[in-house]
């Protein structure tokens, strides 16, 4: 099944911290891709895109392909991380399948592809 369920997804600013600041980076034309290794067994995602990306509704669409990306791959991923996921310029203008491709660059470059 490919739910993105509630339990799964980064919400208090301080569990975005420490992903943003303990994190390992990996980053493409895309996205920035921010990997932290924890001690829970199940993984935690969260999504961003800056205010400089444009209006509300061009970033709320980014969160969205980001968000869809993230739900049709999350049973290819290795659990025990916590994942961050930063919108860029470049992924406002372009389809989702370009930015899933671009995700599973990065999840390759981070080696937690499955």
């Amino acid at each position: 099944m490919y739910k993105l369920s509630k339990q799964k997804i980064l919400r208090k600013n301080r569990e975005f911290q420490s992903v943003y600041r303990y994190g390992k980076s990996y980053a493409n034309r895309y996205m920035v891709l921010y990997v932290l290794s924890v001690k829970e067994p199940q993984s935690k995602v969260g999504f961003a895109a800056g205010k400089r990306l444009g209006n509300a509704v061009t970033r709320n669409r980014l969160k969205r392909l980001l968000r869809e990306t993230y739900r049709l791959n999350q049973n290819q991923l290795k659990m025990k991380h916590n994942l961050l996921l930063v919108g860029r310029k470049a992924a406002t203008t372009v389809k989702c399948a370009v930015v899933e491709r671009a995700f599973k660059d990065l999840c390759k470059k981070a080696r937690i592809l499955e």
